[in-house]
Formats: structure tokens, C-alpha cells, sequence
């Protein structure tokens, strides 16, 4: 029983830090998010908050009869992305559908992409544009002449309620790594994390945007950061030297990065912690083990590094000689896999990774919405992720 407890103890602490006090009346509060008032009319079960879209902004840039068939879908607040490929049937795929549905039996002709093209506008250096206004993603697929021949119509979605799984963490004021595959929701979850950092816990929050899906296409970031700074992306090769210079320029108290990626990244992440600077990001991976395993992105987590034991000490230990062991404190002291939307399991980061390493099952938080969408919390739960 003892030993149990202590486990507790090392996992994570007992007592959450106390709620940041109320600003004091003579302080200025930042306007409340514009998509309180302006949102979809209804509070979708799919998504367990409110909701803001913008359909129609991305349902215009399609052809007539696609938009026509789109709006009076059933399942239209489900919807995840339309596909438009050359010479293929439309197709549209749905939040929770493993298959697409195509949307008419006609394949798409070159001149229905370039008008397409025509209403989205220039792609970046990493193939993708916006729509500015809102959160939309168009993402492009080129030939090897560079001609456009697919695209990727994303709808981006502002959405309350997601920051309710994590609210307890942010009050340690410590960093935290989300993991998780593409589509379940990281980039909205960071977009409203920004907002409440800013506007609820009054800090100076910045943002590095490298395609503008956090805040939005435009000059004008989207109104549901609240108050976090933006700063956009030239290059998604700069990614690492913007982090930088939003510290050194801007002095936050928080930054925000989607989509950490590289090892220049990675380095940027543990020079911005060490300057006590809280980071909130995403990468590449859907458990914690693909980072360990990942030599680019495992300085997130501390690194590893081969040790060779001595005679003694490895039998002491009755492993090997030559055993893995983390080199140093990880740069997010929390890491979050998630899963699903409404079911996420939280790290400490530095005692799970040396549990993994030792060949043995770390104790996690699950974190989950029941039917009635409120959070649920699963203390000490064994973890069931990938092994070593």
C-alpha cells in the first residue's frame, strides 16, 4: 500500500494549484469571443460544445451543385472535408465515418478545380490557403508539372467546451504536449486553449501560426483566440526561428505552437522552456512511445541515451549491461494522448517515460466525457499504450 501511494505522489501532486484570483473591477477585460453570439444554432452533440463554422464561406468556393447538395445535408455540422480530385466523383467524409460519401455521380473536370482554385486564392510554400475570416483549410495536390489536381477542402471549426478536459492542468502553469492523429481535434483544442489563457487567466499569450489554421486566414486573426497575439509564418521551414524571435521580441507568457515537426523545432521548444516560458503544442504521433522511439522529436520528452551499466550495478537491477535511460528533464512536463475527441490520457511526462524505458506500465489520468458531456476522471489508471 505504501509503495502504491508513493506511486500516486510521483504521478501527480494532490493538490492542484488554486484558481488564478478574479482581476480586480478597474481592469481592463478583453471582449468576450465573438462566436458566443454569431455560432451555429445549436450546441452539436458530435462536438460537445458551441459551435462556430462558417459552412457557407467554404461551401462557396465549391461548384453550385456540390454547395446545393451540401446544404441540405443532414449530417452538414459533421462535416469534416470535401474532396476534389481530377477526373474522380466528389466526395465528402463526416466526423465519425470511416468512408467518404460521394456527392454525384459526375467526376470533376479541370474547370471546376481552377475556378476552385480561382475563389481560394495563392497556396503557400506548403500547399495550402485559407479562407480568410475563418478557419478553414484548402490544401492542394499538384502534378509533377505543378498544375493543381486535387483538393482538400477542410472545414475548420471554432468550438467551446474542449478546454474543460485540461482546465485543472493549466492551472500548474507548466507545459503541455498533445499527440494525437490527424483529424481528432489537437488544432481546436490548442485555438481555444489560447483563448482562455488570454481572456480567463490573463495572460500574454502568443501564438506562432505557421499555416494560419489556429487563427484563421488574414491579417486579422479569428475572433475565437480572444485576446492572443498572432504571429504568422513566411516558410514552414522558419517555424523554428518565429518561436524564437516571439520570445525575445514579445516577451509572452505562453506560447502556442501546432504541428512541431523537426529537430530545429524541437530545439527551439526546450530554449523557450528554459527561459521559463509555458509552451502549449502538438506533434507528430499518436502515443507516447512513437516520441521515444522518434530521434527528431524525442528531446521533447528529455531524449535517451544508451548506458552502459557495470557488472554489478546490472545485476543489482537484473537487466542488461546496455540499458536506455532519459539524458535529460523533458521540455513538457505534461503529454496528452488523444485518443478521440472526448477521450484523452494525460502524462507526467518525465516519470512515464522512465517507466516505459524500464519495460514497465506507467500510471496515467484517463480523461473523458460521459453521456451527458461532462468530464470524467480516471485517476491512476493503468497505461495501455504501445510498449517499447
Amino acid at each position: 500500500m505504501a509503495a502504491c501511494a508513493a506511486c500516486r505522489l510521483l504521478l501527480f501532486p494532490l493538490h492542484a494549484p488554486k484558481l488564478p484570483p478574479a482581476p480586480p473591477s478597474f481592469r481592463r477585460q478583453r471582449g468576450a469571443w465573438a462566436g458566443a453570439t454569431h455560432c451555429a444554432a445549436e450546441a452539436s452533440r458530435a462536438w460537445g460544445g458551441i459551435v462556430e463554422d462558417d459552412l457557407s464561406e467554404l461551401l462557396q468556393i465549391l461548384p453550385r451543385d456540390l454547395r446545393d447538395n451540401l446544404q441540405n445535408e443532414p449530417r452538414k455540422d459533421q462535416l469534416l472535408e470535401v474532396i476534389l480530385d481530377l477526373g474522380r466523383r466528389p466526395e465528402a467524409r463526416f466526423l465519425g465515418d470511416s468512408g467518404g460519401q460521394y456527392l454525384r455521380e459526375s467526376e470533376i473536370s479541370l474547370q471546376e478545380l481552377e475556378e476552385a482554385q480561382r475563389a481560394v486564392g495563392e497556396f503557400g510554400g506548403d500547399n495550402r490557403a485559407g479562407i480568410e475570416g475563418t478557419l478553414h483549410r484548402i490544401s492542394a495536390i499538384r502534378s509533377r508539372k505543378g498544375m493543381v489536381v486535387g483538393l482538400t477542402c477542410r472545414v475548420g471549426r471554432a468550438v467551446t467546451g474542449h478546454v474543460d478536459m485540461v482546465r485543472d492542468l493549466l492551472n500548474y502553469k507548466e507545459s503541455i504536449l498533445f499527440l494525437g492523429r490527424p483529424g481528432v481535434g489537437k488544432t481546436t483544442v490548442m485555438r481555444e486553449i489560447a483563448r482562455v489563457l488570454a481572456d480567463e487567466f490573463q495572460k500574454r499569450v502568443v501564438i506562432v501560426d505557421t499555416s494560419n489554421e489556429i487563427g484563421g486566414d488574414g491579417d486579422i486573426p479569428h475572433s475565437a483566440i480572444g485576446g492572443a497575439r498572432r504571429m504568422q509564418v513566411p516558410e514552414p521551414s522558419m517555424q523554428h526561428r518565429v518561436m524564437i524571435e516571439a520570445v525575445e521580441n514579445h516577451m509572452p507568457e505562453v506560447v502556442i505552437v501546432d504541428e512541431i515537426g523537426t529537430e530545429a523545432e524541437a530545439q527551439a521548444c526546450r530554449s523557450i522552456a528554459e527561459r521559463g516560458v509555458m509552451l502549449i503544442g502538438t506533434a507528430h504521433g499518436e502515443r507516447l512511445a512513437n516520441i521515444i522511439k522518434n530521434p527528431t522529436l524525442c528531446d521533447l520528452i528529455g531524449g535517451v541515451e544508451t548506458v552502459t551499466l557495470g557488472d554489478d550495478e546490472a545485476r543489482a537491477r537484473r537487466s542488461q549491461k546496455s540499458i536506455l535511460e532519459r539524458k535529460a528533464p523533458p521540455t513538457f512536463p505534461f503529454l496528452i494522448e488523444m485518443r478521440e475527441r472526448h477521450y484523452w490520457v494525460t502524462h507526467r511526462t518525465e516519470r512515464s517515460v522512465d517507466m516505459l524505458l524500464n519495460g514497465k506500465k506507467p500510471l496515467v489520468e484517463v480523461r473523458k466525457r460521459d453521456n451527458t458531456f461532462q468530464v470524467v476522471i480516471e485517476r491512476w489508471a493503468t497505461y495501455d499504450g504501445d510498449g517499447l
